[in-house]
């Protein structure tokens, strides 16, 4: 891209970016002057992050079109590449088999863990949780729960791309489970796994698998973009939940354990 396009692409993202933030920049300092009737506390450093954010809302968005998007579709098409699968496409079989796409899969585990450790809402959340719970519920414990939740979701959501086979058929085995974790995991942890899944979901993420899933639908033979390239996304909401509560059902299992050898051995 030349100067004078990447100038008026930027120009183009401030101004949609604007008129993104500009709702809730009007909802904020409406209720607090009109509604509350108190000035605006620490006027200036909020105008200042406020600013903060515009920018870098833009730079993320730009880098999102020059490099995320084409890494996720790139990737996706080099390892579904016959040639990187059975060598060269004449040894490629009649029938390719869901096994021969392990790469996708490990790629799929890696990019999801990779993605969610970086997600800043994930980690905006897990020091509340931590701060909140006096140090009960470690920050890094439930983002590495998390990880590995969405990790394994999106593995899981690569190999039903390669397959075909149905979407709702695995989101409604996953939250039958979900149900019946939440009726015995500890109670504490339950709101918590819920919102753990929905922030998954964010500016990191988001992207990149929905740039891998199209990928895939598109260079698979056989597969619909649009009827299979959507719906990793929903992987990574759904399996986080089930593996922050199995993350707090091992904790208090361990706990429970100690304890009780502690007991036999003062006895």
């Amino acid at each position: 891209m030349t100067t004078a396009s990447l100038l008026g692409r930027s120009m183009e993202l401030l101004g949609g970016t604007l008129l993104d933030v500009g709702p809730l920049i009007a909802t904020l300092f409406g209720f607090q002057l009109l509604v509350l009737k108190k000035p605006v506390f620490q006027a200036w450093r909020v105008v200042r992050g406020l600013v903060y954010v515009v920018v870098g809302l833009v730079l993320f968005l730009f880098g999102l079109e020059q490099a995320v998007f084409p890494l996720g579709d790139i990737m996706a098409r080099q390892l579904t590449d016959p040639t990187f699968l059975f060598g060269t496409p004449a040894h490629m079989p009649a029938v390719v088999h869901w096994r021969d796409y392990g790469w996708v899969y490990a790629f799929g585990f890696c990019i999801g863990f990779s993605t969610t450790l970086a997600e800043p809402a994930l980690i905006a959340v897990g020091m509340k949780a931590e701060d909140v719970s006096g140090g009960a519920i470690s920050a890094w414990g439930l983002r590495m729960s998390v990880a590995v939740g969405v990790a394994i979701g999106v593995a899981i959501g690569c190999y039903r791309i390669v397959t075909g086979t149905d979407l709702w058929a695995y989101i409604i085995a996953a939250y039958v489970v979900v149900i019946l974790q939440s009726l015995v995991a500890p109670r504490v942890i339950v709101p918590l796994a819920y919102d753990s899944g929905g922030v998954t979901t964010s500016t990191v993420t988001v992207p990149l698998l929905a740039a891998l899933g199209l990928g895939l639908a598109t260079t698979i033979p056989g597969r619909s973009p649009l009827l299979d390239g959507f719906g990793l996304i929903a992987f990574a909401s759904v399996f986080p939940i089930m593996s922050v509560m199995a993350y707090a059902q091992l904790s208090e299992w361990w706990t429970r354990r100690q304890a009780s050898k502690e007991e036999n051995d003062a006895l």
